[in-house]
């Protein structure tokens, strides 16, 4: 009662709707700047499971948008990271972290474990994913996107109201779009419109207000203007997605095929010949190891870095700890690049074996000897 007296008092709320929020179960897909905003929100006003999916790890860039993240929260998995930070907010509610990527593999099954799905993702093939799952799943979609000044929240599949594709039926060409790693972004728009986002969320489950269904809110930052436009139904749109749905469960069989990233022990690279050592920290993170040849390719670059991996050699993926390089692998492995192992013991393991073999045999070469 104390924790949500601000919102019991409401008489659109009350106990009943306070009822709704922490009975609801919502997903927001992405931790980033949209992903910590709505998260926040959601946590603080009880929602009663909260899901959050996000492969990505927090990195120095990130601290400008992204609120949920302080600089202990490097090289850390930003779903995990964000979990714990939401669990200082609220820990009356469930908060549960997927540290992965959002796949065909995953998605209908994620889905449909939730009733409400949030899109705080940047680029236009997550969007497009979870529109299309969302569809199949018959689970509403709150969304949100910024571009340097400007902002945008809609809520697709709403009561059988319009989705994503009735707005952008195909997506871009690929690169066609820059993002804000390329361009920049205001720090607090995402602040903004990742609230706007929460706001819709709360509309849906309390039923209470207009749904942004049907909608378009678009946000400009530099002149606090808001301008709203209509978005038609496209049944066509939603047709397509609905017939595609056979293609769509069977890429999610052939993805089901793929196994767990495989791992190896520091111990065991002597089994292993012609290894190539791929170091996935950003390029920062120190310490910095000497005694053996090493790619170094950050994991946010490692898709756009294909061609320094060596196909002929078995590939040995290390991070800080463990966990950058278990998703380096499965990434490598969707994109049909075998061969790939996860360092369990992650960078300061090798570190302390090259020093220690180093004493003792006066070289580093000996336990790569293969």
């Amino acid at each position: 009662m104390s924790r949500y007296s601000r919102h019991i008092i409401l008489s659109e709320i009350g106990q009943t709707g306070q009822d709704k929020l922490s009975n609801a179960k919502v997903l927001v897909v992405g931790a980033g700047g949209l992903g910590c905003p709505i998260l926040q929100y959601l946590t603080a006003a009880g929602i009663g499971t909260l899901g959050v999916i996000d492969f990505d790890v927090v990195e120095t860039s990130n601290l400008q948008r992204q609120v949920l993240f302080g600089t202990s929260s490097f090289g850390k998995n930003k779903a995990e990271a964000a979990k714990k930070r939401l669990e200082d907010l609220n820990n009356e509610i469930s908060i549960i972290a997927y540290p992965e990527k959002l796949t065909y593999q995953n998605a209908l099954n994620l889905f449909n474990q939730y009733d409400i799905i949030v899109d705080g993702s940047d680029n236009f093939e997550t969007r497009y994913l979870v529109n299309d799952a969302c569809i199949i799943t018959n689970k509403p979609l709150v969304f949100g996107a910024i571009y340097k000044f400007e902002g945008q929240v809609s809520v697709f599949n709403y009561q059988n109201g319009p989705s994503y594709r009735c707005l952008f039926p195909n997506p871009p060409e690929k690169d066609a779009v820059p993002n804000c790693s390329q361009v920049g972004v205001l720090g607090v728009l995402p602040g903004i419109i990742g609230s706007m986002q929460a706001n819709e969320v709360l509309k849906i489950i309390l039923g209470i207000g207009t749904v942004l269904s049907g909608k378009l809110l678009c946000y400009n930052a530099l002149n606090s203007q808001t301008v709203v436009l209509k978005i038609t139904k496209s049944e066509f749109e939603i047709a397509q997605v609905l017939k595609e749905q056979s293609d769509f469960n069977n890429k999610k069989l052939i993805e089901n095929c793929e196994f767990e990233p495989l791992e190896i022990s520091i111990n065991d690279i002597s089994t292993l010949e012609n290894i190539q050592f791929i170091d996935v920290r950003e390029l920062h993170e120190l310490p910095k190891i000497n005694g053996i040849e090493i790619t170094a390719i950050p994991l946010n670059e490692l898709e756009n870095s294909l061609y320094k991996i060596d196909s002929k050699k078995q590939k040995v993926i290390f991070c800080q700890s463990g966990i950058r390089s278990k998703q380096a692998v499965s990434i490598l492995n969707q994109l049909n690049i075998n061969n790939c192992f996860s360092l369990k013991e992650g960078v300061f393991e090798i570190k302390n074996i090259i020093d220690k073999r180093h004493c003792e045999e006066g070289t580093t070469e000996a336990i790569f000897s293969k």
